[in-house]
Formats: structure tokens, C-alpha cells, sequence
């Protein structure tokens, strides 16, 4: 069992860390404050090839794998945890959804603009009344022929309030239950019958835009179905079982941005005329975030290792969801402790990632989800898929 990344992967992940460094972690504090998200930044992200992992490069893709994907995800993660979340609406979530279950030409209408930053991408599930409960969901597509007629409400949608073109999930036969969900390929901006309004009282991650979307009779073309009607749920799960992964990723860069930081003040910060990181109690924190970020990261990697080799993973992503985020507001909270007021204090940017670490545990299958699908395949009730 080789534990060491490729000279070519050491390459990615060296390349996205410079790219965090120099591009966002200079204005990022700012940008958070004012709640702003940066275009020009995601288009310097498509330029170097950060959303087409997985992707074939005849659709604009770089052929490389989750893996790399990962380590790209850690990477900005470690200085802005908004910035991570597009790598799902641009790659993890909508390019390779739709290259695993589209057809020739929504490939090659949709993969590219992705891949290259020129669309924002998105995908809509959640609703007012439909979080973990994916089936519950209200939104309905009737067939009216020549078109879809699409009405519903989605909430807490990353990426609404400028996205372009995405996935949004309905039902199209409520009869049928989740058989009867059907996936369809939305362009938000071009498109009568939608309105987005933007979530601007969120706790965290106020560099990503948040939103609902509102779909009023809005028509919807024929040839605008992913997969075929009625697939809708199963290619929800298979899709969240990839944007978790990439969840985790991005969990486990908090993290270890939060290790970092709590080591560099304790060995600076001097009390009772030593630096505190040699007293034992602090000692014992750092400790156990290391161990935590360590084992964390080796889940996630062997996750995304799983993916690239075709194996089932389906309970190795969610271990991985599951710890990693766990350990990632573990990591920020302990930390907040060691640097004491002033890790309270908005100058500092622990902050920032204690209210960010938080959004792991509930975006893309709860904990709580995380380890119902844990249990139910370890006891037997389901596959690992």
C-alpha cells in the first residue's frame, strides 16, 4: 500500500496552494465581510484546470481523478471554505453528473462551460419543507406536451442567486413516489417562469452565494431531461455521493487550516514567561487535533481512491464525510479555546472558520445521514455500492 501522492499529484496539490495564497487569501477578509463573491476568481479556477477532474478532455476535462480533485478542494479550503464549495457546482456535482447520465450533445453543451468557469453551475434539491428527506420533496414537472411546466420552491441552493445553468430535481409523477422523480437541466437566467432571491443571513461561507429559486409555470424544453424520467432520485444519490466527498475535502482542509493556526499562536503566544505551547494542557489539544486531521485526511484520500479505481465507496465517502467534518469543528473549536479572546475576535480568522466548520456537518447528507447509511451497511440492510 503506496501512502505517497504522484510527483503529478504533489504538482496539483502545490499549484492549488499557491493559487489559494495568492488569489484569494489576500482579499479574503474583506470579501467575507462584505459578503462578495469574486467571478473573475472562478474563471482563473477554470483556466487551470481545478473543475475538469474526471472529466474527458474532449469535453474540456483533464482526465485526472477524485483524488486530485480532493486535494485541490483541501487546498482552498485551508484559506477560504467558500471558495470550495464551487468545485461542486462546477465539476463534482453538475459536469460529471451530466457525463455520467446525459446525452452526446448535453455533454457537449453543458460540460465545457463548466469545466471552464464561463457558466456557474448549481443544483437544486432542497426545499422549505424537503432537507434530509429528499423524496419529500414538493416541485413538480408536468408534461405539457411540446415542454415541461415546472412549479416548486428550492431553498438554501448554492450558487442561485448567479448561477447559470444547472440541475434541478422534480417530480414527475408524485404517484409514483421516488420512482417518479426526474432530474432536469434548468438555465436559470433565460428562462421565463424563475425568480432566485439570495440568503444573505447565513452564519458562514458568505464568499459563496446562497439562494432559493422560484419556479412559477416556468417552461422547461423536452430534450432538457437528464437520464430519462423517473431516474431523477437515483441520479440524486449517486451524485451526492460525490459532492460529500468533495464536502469532506473541504472539511479536511478547515481542519488542518485550524491545526496550523493554533500550533503557529501557541509556540508565539507567552505566558508565565514560555511559550504556551509547552504547557500540557494545550499540549493535549494539539494532540488530538493532529490525530484527528491525520486520520481524517487518511479516510478521505482512501475514498476518493476507491472512486478513481471503480470500487464501491459508498460507506468508505461517508465515514469520510462523517469524521471529517466532525473533526473539522472539533479542530475549530478547540482552537478558538487556545487562542482565547482573541480567537473571538473578527481580526483573527479563527472565527471565521469556527462558523465555516459548520456547514460540513450539514451540507450533502447530514451527520446525522452519515451515519444511518454507515450503520445500514454495516448491519447488513443495504449494499456498499
Amino acid at each position: 500500500m503506496d501512502f505517497e501522492l504522484s510527483e503529478e499529484q504533489k504538482i496539483v496539490q502545490e499549484q492549488a496552494r499557491r493559487f489559494a495564497e495568492n488569489e484569494i487569501r489576500p482579499t479574503v477578509q474583506e470579501d467575507e465581510k462584505n459578503h462578495y463573491f469574486r467571478r473573475e476568481l472562478l474563471e482563473k479556477m477554470g483556466n487551470l484546470g481545478f473543475f475538469g477532474c474526471c472529466i474527458p478532455e474532449k469535453y474540456g476535462g483533464n482526465e485526472m481523478g477524485f483524488l486530485e480533485s480532493v486535494l485541490i478542494t483541501e487546498q482552498i479550503a485551508r484559506v477560504s471554505p467558500s471558495w470550495r464549495v464551487i468545485i461542486n457546482m462546477q465539476n463534482i456535482g453538475t459536469a460529471i453528473t451530466v457525463n455520467q447520465f446525459g446525452t452526446e450533445e448535453q455533454k457537449k453543451n453543458l460540460i465545457p462551460g463548466w469545466v471552464q468557469g464561463a457558466k456557474v453551475g448549481f443544483f437544486a434539491i432542497t426545499e422549505p419543507n424537503a432537507g434530509s428527506d429528499v423524496a419529500s420533496m414538493g416541485t413538480t414537472a408536468k408534461d405539457k406536451g411540446d415542454h415541461w411546466e415546472l412549479n416548486g420552491q428550492k431553498i438554501w441552493i448554492s450558487y442561485a442567486p448567479v448561477g447559470d445553468v444547472g440541475l434541478v430535481f422534480a417530480y414527475t409523477d408524485k404517484k409514483l413516489k421516488y420512482k417518479g422523480m426526474t432530474c432536469f437541466i434548468v438555465d436559470l437566467k433565460n428562462t421565463p417562469g424563475i425568480t432566485t432571491h439570495a440568503i444573505e443571513t447565513k452564519l458562514g461561507l458568505h464568499c459563496s452565494p446562497t439562494g432559493e429559486i422560484i419556479f412559477d409555470g416556468a417552461a422547461i424544453p423536452k430534450n432538457a431531461v437528464l437520464g430519462r424520467v423517473g431516474e431523477g432520485f437515483k441520479i440524486c444519490m449517486w451524485m451526492l455521493n460525490n459532492t460529500r466527498l468533495s464536502c469532506a475535502a473541504g472539511a479536511l482542509g478547515i481542519g488542518g487550516a485550524c491545526v496550523d493556526l493554533a500550533i503557529q499562536y501557541a509556540n508565539e503566544r507567552t505566558q508565565f514567561g514560555e511559550p504556551v505551547s509547552k504547557f500540557q494542557m494545550i499540549q493535549a489539544q494539539i494532540a488530538e487535533m493532529v490525530a484527528d486531521h491525520h486520520a481524517a485526511q487518511m479516510l478521505v484520500y482512501r475514498a476518493a481512491c476507491l472512486k478513481d479505481q471503480g470500487k464501491p465507496n459508498q460507506l468508505e465517502t461517508s465515514v469520510a464525510k462523517l469524521f471529517a467534518s466532525e473533526a473539522a469543528v472539533k479542530a475549530a473549536n478547540e482552537a478558538m479555546k487556545i487562542f482565547g479572546s482573541y480567537g473571538f475576535s473578527t481580526e483573527y480568522p479563527i472565527e471565521r472558520y469556527y462558523r465555516d466548520a459548520k456547514s460540513t456537518q450539514i451540507v450533502e447528507g447530514t451527520s446525522n445521514i452519515q451515519k444511518l447509511i454507515i450503520a445500514g451497511i454495516a448491519c447488513g440492510h443495504r449494499p456498499n455500492r
